[in-house]
């Protein structure tokens, strides 16, 4: 870094003043943090890991475990209910064939022997009844009075069993209307409804048979699973999505909640993992034979967080206490690799503190090793580094000397010829006035042999020179300065823009022979940056003049100062550091722009001998001017 940044970033920060080393400005870590942060990094990452990785397989089994059980208890559903409706089904078929097709409408018995049948199966069934096609009621249980406006044949149970002779049907669960039993109550129930031949007379007939299945049953025993299921739930549903039994029923009625019965009744049977009310669930579906009905089971995700989240709290606990005992390991391991090293370390600090401790020698043997190392060569290693730092000073030194004096003496030569000129020529007035000047420029430039100065001093410098030249010009150009008093008490490297004045006089508008040629000077402070620009009107440069101006010598004219931009851009930039220096803008027949770029540090004796020495200094921020 260039010096100048050093001493921008320690302005104003260290209130003792002093200098500080590299070694306490910079942040260490000893070998034993360093063994320990590794095999604590290590130790927290392979047993977060094993944690996660645990807890990942126990979250899966718990949601295989859940819909397992969930399968289970569907298949047990689907058992119950395919036995009830089978027995429905029995007792359909033996209504039919041992009673209905054995007896004549006429014959008692046909009553007896339905009166029969009912008391046998009243656990299962709530009514029987047999119906011409007409829908006359023949015979029917447990009672005989039909409502009146029944309008038997307009019901889709009836329907279904005339337009469908050869099947037996199973409704949805409905509202049982057909008979008044004197308690008036009303019954809900699953219809099975059935073509069958009715011996009437001679004549055989077409009726339908009608068992009403007590819809309690399939209630109870989907009520039984829906109990204490923390979030499972079951339902059933008809093939085309309408529901049978829903444990919500009621709220789904009133639109509270919602079930796409009607979507799910469409999927096969299996497991699958759906949408449920902007959540996901596990959908695992189960047909019931023959009626086509689906047994529904939601296993919705949130079911498992409880036990997810109790699993969570045990494993951030065991990770928790077998971070703890191997961190009490890791510092007993890196403590014992490290103590030689910390020794090492402290004896080498002593030393380089002005102690006469030895080094420390002790350890493995490749410890012992380096410690020999380090006392045999510290003194050597001190010694070259004070020898490379006073070869550099003096190198940089040389080097500035150097570019201050490429400086041409032929403009001394030439001003004293005019003062000699003009005292000849009795103009003694001119003649003093370019004296004052003169001294003036020359007691600047000499400046007790400082290379920084202010940059009020530098621009007074400039007016100096632009007075002389201007008289010695007679006036063929006009010279302007328009700088912000803000700069003026900030450092710049000494003569850095009369050469660039003398360069815009000669390249520019000094061999014009227009009277408007103008010369002018601005300067501000932009953030913490000096910007001074030097711009002329006159004749300009060609594109490769400008592109090689700052960088080859030798490929630029060697008429007027001497030293061009080249020699002061070099000279900004080994003061100040690389991001410093000039650039240049120009256009043939248009006028040429060259712009110096300082950082703004301010001008006080211990920012000029630092700058000088190429040495860091800190002060208090109270203390700039």
């Amino acid at each position: 870094m260039a010096i100048v940044d050093k001493i921008k970033k320690a302005d104003g920060k260290n209130k003792k003043g002093g200098i500080r080393s590299f070694r306490e400005g910079t942040v260490r870590f000893d070998i034993q943090s360093i063994i320990m942060a590794v095999l604590t990094t290590l130790t927290i990452i392979t047993t977060i890991i094993m944690g996660l990785l645990i807890y990942n397989r126990f979250k899966i089994s718990a949601e295989e475990t859940s819909v397992s059980g969930a399968e289970d208890i569907i298949d047990s559903v689907v058992d119950k209910i395919d036995g009830d409706l089978l027995d429905i089904r029995q007792i359909s078929n033996v209504a039919n064939y041992n009673i209905v097709q054995q007896y004549d409408v006429s014959d008692q018995m046909l009553n007896k022997e339905f009166s029969l049948l009912y008391e046998i199966n009243s656990d299962k069934i709530q009514s029987m009844a047999l119906y011409d096609t007409s829908g006359k009621l023949i015979a029917a249980e447990p009672v005989a009075s039909e409502k009146e406006n029944a309008h038997v044949k307009q019901q889709d149970w009836f329907s279904n069993a005339t337009d469908e002779i050869e099947n037996i049907h199973f409704s949805t669960p409905h509202i049982q209307n057909l008979f008044t039993d004197g308690a008036f109550k009303y019954y809900r129930v699953v219809s099975l409804s059935r073509s069958v031949d009715i011996n009437d007379g001679e004549t055989p007939v077409s009726g339908v048979l009608l068992i009403d299945m007590k819809y309690s049953i399939i209630e109870e025993a989907l009520d039984r699973i829906n109990e204490d299921t923390n979030g499972i739930y079951y339902y059933l549903c008809n093939s085309d999505g309408e529901l049978i039994y829903h444990p919500r029923k009621v709220e789904i009625d009133r639109g509270i909640i919602s079930e796409d019965s009607t979507r799910i009744a469409g999927y096969e049977d299996g497991t699958y993992e759906l949408n449920l009310n902007g959540g996901r669930a596990n959908y695992i579906i189960s047909s019931i034979a023959y009626t086509g009905w689906k047994v529904v089971g939601v296993v919705p995700d949130k079911i498992q967080t409880i036990s997810i989240n109790k699993f969570r709290y045990y494993v951030i606990i065991t990770i928790i206490f077998l971070i703890m005992m191997l961190l009490v390991v890791n510092k007993i391991v890196s403590g014992k690799i490290s103590r030689p090293i910390l020794n090492l370390n402290d004896s080498v600090k002593s030393y380089e503190a002005g102690g006469k401790n030895r080094i420390y020698i002790g350890g493995s043997s490749e410890i012992r090793d380096l410690g020999y190392s380090v006392q045999k060569s510290y003194e050597q290693i001190e010694d070259l580094m004070k020898e490379i730092i006073r070869q550099q000073n003096e190198r940089r030194k040389s080097e500035m000397d150097a570019l201050q004096s490429q400086i041409n003496p032929h403009f001394l030569y030439n001003t004293l010829e005019s003062i000699t000129w003009m005292v000849e020529a009795g103009k003694n007035k001119e003649a003093v006035f370019m004296i004052s000047e003169l001294a003036k420029l020359l007691r600047i430039s000499l400046s007790k042999g400082r290379t920084i100065i202010k940059i009020s001093d530098e621009l007074q410098h400039s007016k100096s020179y632009m007075n002389i030249q201007m008289v010695r010009y007679k006036e063929r150009f006009k010279i302007r300065f328009d700088v912000d008093d803000e700069i003026n008490d900030y450092c710049i490297v000494k003569l850095v823009i009369q050469p660039i004045l003398e360069n815009a006089i000669y390249y520019g508008v000094g061999d014009i022979d227009i009277d408007d040629g103008e010369i002018v000077v601005t300067g501000k402070k932009i953030n913490d940056d000096i910007f001074i620009t030097v711009e002329d009107n006159g004749m300009g440069m060609r594109e490769e003049v400008v592109e090689n101006i700052l960088k080859d010598n030798s490929k630029t004219p060697k008429h007027g100062s001497g030293v061009g931009v080249i020699n002061v851009h070099s000279r900004i930039k080994l003061m100040f550091g690389d991001q410093y220096g000039l650039s240049v803008e120009s256009e043939a027949d248009e006028g040429t722009k060259v712009t110096i770029h300082i950082p703004a540090i301010p001008f006080n004796e211990e920012n000029r001998k630092n700058l000088e020495n190429q040495n860091i200094g800190r002060k208090d921020e109270n203390e700039k001017k």
